[in-house]
């Protein structure tokens, strides 16, 4: 089982091998708040068809330590450069999604030489700008560390899947939640990343990107509202916006394009650089 190290700090990584001959950049995949790298199932086989793709399970979650919190998404952002150093890259694109977006703005920020290409999926800037969703979604998630894994994935699926999703997939559903009861998530660990989550705020430094960035968002994404992606686009340098119609917070599966078109802008953003080089 791959391990990455971090002081006292054990991290669970897995390195799945680009498919094609001509292998691109590698992707370093971050999940977010309390699901392990089994959360990226859908997106893995579709990167990998053109890169190596690194995904890891964030400190308190999955098979990676579950060291006591409070957690910041800095000290998380530190973590992902460490799976990157043990898998033996230099440099990688990085797709964060939810909290891993968070996490994924503080690796650009703190490790501008190591990003290729960033891509923030249903995430925010944080800060006082930053629209938060509505009371009764921030109580429901708050509640939602007491509950039993099973009872807590089951009650997240109003205000994590669109609604045609939960009309005519449910399914794809069912299929998203087994992976994710592989490795429940703990109350503590759950409320440490939650911390990092909500004091999270990079929003006057996002003007310092100087990275090929995609921020991807489902227009009806309840948990973070979709405006803020509007506003990390604004507030990142020629970044490039992409809203789903219909999707809502786990786009890759309310819209199965979500990750081609991922797949397609990093692939774009490698031809940039080769140009510009």
């Amino acid at each position: 089982m791959p391990i990455a190290r971090r002081d006292d700090l054990r991290l669970h990584y897995e390195l799945t091998p680009a498919g094609g001959r001509e292998a691109g950049i590698p992707v370093l995949l971050v999940m977010g708040l309390g699901v392990s790298a089994t959360g990226w199932w859908r997106t893995v086989p579709i990167l990998a068809e053109s890169r190596p793709v690194i995904a890891f399970d964030n400190r308190g979650v999955g098979r990676s330590d579950r060291v006591p919190g409070p957690y910041s998404t800095p000290q998380m952002a530190d973590d992902a450069i460490a799976v990157l150093d043990v898998a033996g890259f230099e440099r990688a694109h990085v797709y964060g999604i939810s909290l891993g977006g968070m996490i994924a703005q503080e690796i650009v920020l703190r490790h501008p030489d190591r990003v290729a290409g960033l891509v923030l999926g249903a995430t925010a800037a944080g800060g006082p700008d930053a629209i938060p969703p509505d009371e009764a979604t921030l109580a429901f998630f708050r509640r939602r560390a007491e509950m039993p894994a099973s009872e807590a994935v089951w009650a997240s699926v109003p205000y994590s899947y669109g609604s045609t999703t939960r009309r005519e997939h449910a399914q794809r559903i069912a299929d998203d939640l087994e992976q994710r009861l592989r490795y429940p998530v703990e109350p503590e660990p759950y409320v440490a990343q939650l911390t990092a989550a909500l004091w999270h705020d990079a929003c006057r430094r996002l003007g310092e990107v100087d990275t090929p960035t995609l921020v991807v968002h489902g227009d009806e994404d309840q948990l973070v509202p979709a405006a803020n992606a509007g506003l990390l686009a604004a507030a990142i340098p020629g970044s490039k916006l992409e809203l789903w119609p219909g999707a809502s917070h786990i786009y890759p599966t309310d819209e199965p394009e979500a990750d081609r078109s991922v797949a397609r802008f990093l692939a774009e953003a490698e031809g940039r650089r080769q140009l510009a080089g």
